[in-house]
């Protein structure tokens, strides 16, 4: 588990909550620590494919020039791609 990162907890944390009988079976059957390691890398390799597809989409403002409109268009970027491995990864 310390490898875990945040999409496996919450993940973990909405199986728990949502889906008990899934999550003590996973559990019984010792295949949960695997489970939420995977979606924790599915996770993060979608977050970096968004976050890609984002950026070509709406380039970030030249960093330089403009340092909140670069951390605010980055955080709006990032806010999305959360959003979208929130609906497909992780509350499924």
């Amino acid at each position: 588990m310390e490898q875990l990162g945040k999409y496996g907890f919450l993940r973990r944390d909405y199986l728990k909550n949502h889906r008990n009988s899934t999550y003590q079976v996973m559990l019984l059957q010792d295949t949960i620590g695997e489970h939420l390691l995977e979606v924790d890398k599915a996770a993060r390799e979608r977050e970096e494919v968004i976050l890609k597809q984002l950026e070509e989409k709406e380039p970030l403002p030249d960093k330089e020039k403009d340092q909140m409109a670069w951390v605010r268009a980055a955080n709006q970027h990032r806010a999305i791609a959360e959003e979208i491995i929130l609906k497909e990864l992780i509350y499924v």
